[in-house]
This record gives C-alpha cells, structure tokens and sequence, in this order.
C-alpha cells in the first residue's frame, strides 16, 4: 500500500492526476495497517474507495471513518435476485421444466437478499436436473441450508440481540424463533447461555428471583451434555424468561448508584466509622467498627443505623416500581382504534 501512495503521489506532482484506490474487505486490515490510509487521503494524493460487509463503527478506525463518505447498500429484494437468476440462465441459454418461475422463487427466498448464494444455488440445481427422474422436490431437498447467518458478522450481535429484547417484551414465539437461528448457524450454546444469566437480573430480576437459578443450571446443561440436546434446556429458559413477569429495580438502581459516583466528591465520600473492617487493635483504637449494632442480635433485625456516607444520607437509589411510568403512544392509538362494545 505505502509503494502504492509513493507513486500516486509522484503521479499527483508530475501531472495532477489523483489515483483512485478501491479496498475490497477493509475490515481485515488491522487498525494500525488502516492509520497508513490517513495521510494520503487528508492530503487528497488518493481517492480511497472502500468496502466492507462489517459494521464500519467497530471495524474501520473512526479517524479515517470521518474522512469519508458511508453508503449503506442494503439485501437485495426477492424480486431483484430473481431478475438475476433470469439474467444468468438466459447467459447459458439453459432451460429447463424444472427450473420455472416458482423454483427462482424459491432460491430467492432462500438466499436471504445473497444474489452470490442465489447463483451458487442456480448451479448446484442446474447440475442436479440433468440426473434422470430428478423434481423439484429432490431438488429443493438438496439445498439444504446449514449456515443462515455468518457468526463473525453483525448477524452475531444482531440476533443475540433480537433475542434479548424478545425476552425483555414477553414474546417467547419471537425469543423461540432468534434462537433456532442462531443455534442452526453454529453458535456457542454457552454464549447464549450466558447472555441468558444476564436476562435474569436485568429483566426479570426482582419478579422472579427463581429464573437466575435456572439459567446458571441451564448454562451447566450445556457445559455438560452440549449440542444437540441442551438446545432444548435453552429452549426452556427462553421461554420461562419471556412468560416470566418483568423487573428493572436492580438495573435501574445500580445504573442510579454509577451515577451518583460521577458527581463531584460522591466516590471518595468517608465510609461512616461504625461500617468500618477493623481487623487490627490500631483500626480499633482509630474508632474503626465502634458502636457497630449487629443486626441479627436485636428483634426481627431492626436497628437505627447509618449505612451511607453523611452526605448521601436519605439519599435513594432504588425505585419502588417494577418497571418505568413511560406509555407507548401506539398503544393509544390502538385504543382508539378499538371498535366500542354494546
């Protein structure tokens, strides 16, 4: 790349032609390897032409991101695919009663917006109708898809993600469906455990404190028996923390408690005397402990004591509610659209 840029720039000087270079995979330089981009196209010697099927927020440097220009190119329709399917049997002059309409319909649906996927499809069935007595059916058969998304791609965290907010909304027909996918594209079942123990405490939480015990012995299901059969333990706690009613009191409370640290003075604030560990007879001569009431040695446990620093007393950080006071306007609108009942 960098005898590349000499020459541009020698190029550039001798006869004020700017040379296009056009980066296929961008995303698999390394991020040191796309600083060299920076000077040449800051000083305009290249006009850099780059593509990348990852998400350019984690992969490309934010340095060289602002630099340029980001088009967002979208999968393909069902119906684009399909006019290219025409397209490359019309090429060949190929056709074939089996291979009509409904059959590129087919490949299409199939090829989730790939027309790359949709051609190779094209192929394997264009072999496969030449053996004798071969039908649709055999074919479709066949094309049997093992991979419905790359696990290093955004499809990784957009699923899991898909999956978690199904949980969070109560939909256990949606949770069911984005962990099918991700299980029948070769994930870690362990990852999706894991992100379940999460789902626990941060949605369900207070509600159902039972539903962290279930995922962590989900997670051990599948540490021990693994792939295929702890699909269905997984199966058990997507649905349970769906069906399960919902509590954000922990989340919301401890994101209150990080913020309060970020006031000015609240992190460093003295821990109060009495609360003090006092391990040495200095600490405790120091007043470390002193006048310390241990709770379960009065009635029912109940003392009056200071557990917060002075100046975070009376202070709260933990809601009484369940769940946010926010209305979604939809839902009005859905209500009003409701027909009246005599």
């Amino acid at each position: 790349m960098r005898k590349i840029f000499t020459e541009a720039f020698r190029e550039l000087q001798l006869t004020g032609r700017r040379t296009i270079v056009f980066c296929d995979e961008l995303h698999r330089f390394s991020k040191t390897q796309q600083d060299a981009f920076l000077g040449p196209v800051e000083s305009g010697t290249i006009t850099l032409i780059a593509a990348t099927t990852e998400n350019p927020s984690f992969k490309v440097i934010s340095a060289l991101l602002s630099r340029c220009r980001t088009f967002t190119l979208d999968d393909l329709k069902e119906d684009h695919l399909v006019r290219i399917l025409e397209r490359a049997m019309a090429s060949e002059n190929y056709t074939s009663p089996i291979l009509d309409k409904s059959m590129l319909d087919y490949f299409a649906r199939f090829s989730d917006g790939d027309a790359r996927t949709a051609l190779n499809l094209l192929e394997l069935a264009m072999n496969l109708a030449k053996q004798p007595d071969m039908t649709k059916e055999k074919i479709q058969q066949s094309l049997t898809k093992t991979l419905v998304y790359d696990r290093a791609g955004d499809q990784h965290y957009d699923t899991i993600s898909a999956l978690h907010k199904s949980i969070r909304g109560s939909d256990p027909d949606a949770a069911l469906y984005y962990l099918a996918r991700m299980l029948e594209s070769g994930e870690d079942p362990r990852y999706i455990a894991r992100r379940l123990i999460v789902v626990a405490s941060e949605d369900v939480g207070l509600a159902d404190n039972t539903m962290l015990s279930l995922v962590t012995a989900t997670y051990s299901a599948c540490e021990k028996i693994g792939m295929p059969e702890c699909r269905i333990n997984l199966a058990h706690a997507v649905t349970a923390l769906s069906l399960s009613p919902k509590s954000t009191r922990v989340y919301r409370g401890l994101h209150s408690a990080m913020d309060a640290l970020k006031e000015p003075g609240v992190a460093a604030l003295a821990i109060p005397h009495h609360i003090r560990n006092a391990p040495t007879k200095l600490m405790k001569d120091m007043g470390y402990g002193d006048g310390y009431k241990y709770n379960p040695d009065y009635l029912d446990g109940k003392v009056k004591q200071e557990y917060l620093p002075e100046a975070l007393r009376g202070r709260s950080f933990l809601e009484d509610t369940d769940l946010g006071s926010k209305v979604d306007p939809d839902l009005i609108e859905d209500d009003e659209l409701m027909p009246e009942i005599d």
